[in-house]
């Protein structure tokens, strides 16, 4: 990923709340092409020790090549949005902010047991938020018997995690503020969310 280096954002202390936050994925493995699948993957750990996991449908072509040592790239992404020059104070060139975490990743599939304690956790996850939550041991077993046969389950050990934030670092504080006001004015929730991790990130 290219990275100028003030915009790097290595730490574990953005790289693991980011995942948890953005857990919507890129999930990119090399087969006979080159593919990608769309999936929550979510993290298992502390910031100490941790890994990943997530699943896919097994008549999804990139089941061929999810094999225990195969690489994988996934990659997380966070609120982005067009910044125009015209926000600026004096003219310049109008550019784009984002952030993300690319991580590159051992496979390693896992057990029918541990599928089922991973979709509990993911369950829960994103269930526990709802009125009338659905949790995983409310789902009838026969459905559950139907379906966990049409999955496969598998986890992600990192080996190599790069976290950028563009982020409009460095630019004069006028503009940074200016841009974030337009920003926080915008009717689309993604520009405002960035707004707030810019006011995070210049401390404004």
């Amino acid at each position: 990923m290219y990275r100028p280096r003030k915009y790097v954002k290595d730490e574990i202390e953005f790289v693991f709340p980011f995942i948890q936050e953005h857990p919507f994925a890129t999930f990119i493995v090399e087969g006979s092409s080159l593919m990608a699948t769309h999936i929550p993957v979510l993290i298992e750990g502390d910031h100490k020790k941790w890994k990943l996991y997530s699943h896919i449908a097994n008549h999804n072509k990139q089941r061929e090549s999810l094999k225990n040592g195969a690489e994988a790239l996934v990659i997380f992404h966070g609120p982005q949005a067009y910044i125009s020059s015209s926000w600026y104070q004096e003219k310049d060139i109008s550019t784009w902010d984002y952030s993300a975490v690319h991580l590159n990743a051992k496979i390693r599939l896992q057990t029918p047991q541990e599928l089922g304690v991973s979709l509990e956790k993911l369950v829960a996850r994103f269930e526990s938020s709802q009125q009338q939550p659905l949790l995983y041991g409310d789902i009838p077993e026969k459905m559950l018997q139907e379906h966990l046969p049409l999955i496969t389950g598998f986890w992600l050990d990192p080996y190599k995690v790069e976290g950028i934030a563009k982020l409009h670092q460095s630019y004069p504080r006028h503009d940074v503020e200016n841009v974030i006001e337009k920003l926080e004015n915008s009717e689309n929730p993604m520009d405002r969310k960035l707004a707030k991790e810019m006011r995070r990130e210049n401390k404004l």
